[in-house]
């Protein structure tokens, strides 16, 4: 438990930036879905644009500390071969 003034302003901060964060993950998990949604159902124009806009979504996540840049970097790579495989 928090005894000092500065311990227990720290645990405010990290409670809202907690939920920051909460939402910003949730917001960029529901649209890595819709890319997964039109990939399964076969649809290469939906899934392409699904990609298109998940893209600067999950770039901002990296930016604001949320997911490493690389990890971004690794899904968006995964999602596009996937959505380049649905061609062949």
């Amino acid at each position: 438990m928090a005894n000092t003034t500065s311990a227990k302003k720290m645990v405010r901060k990290i409670e809202r930036r907690t939920a920051v964060n909460k939402s910003r993950r949730s917001r960029v998990r529901t649209f890595l879905r819709r890319v997964e949604e039109a990939i399964s159902s076969g649809d290469k124009s939906a899934a392409q644009e699904a990609l298109k806009n998940a893209q600067p979504e999950l770039h901002r996540a990296a930016s604001k500390g949320v997911y490493h840049k690389k990890t971004v970097a690794r899904k968006l790579s995964r999602l596009s071969s996937r959505i380049k495989a649905l061609a062949a």
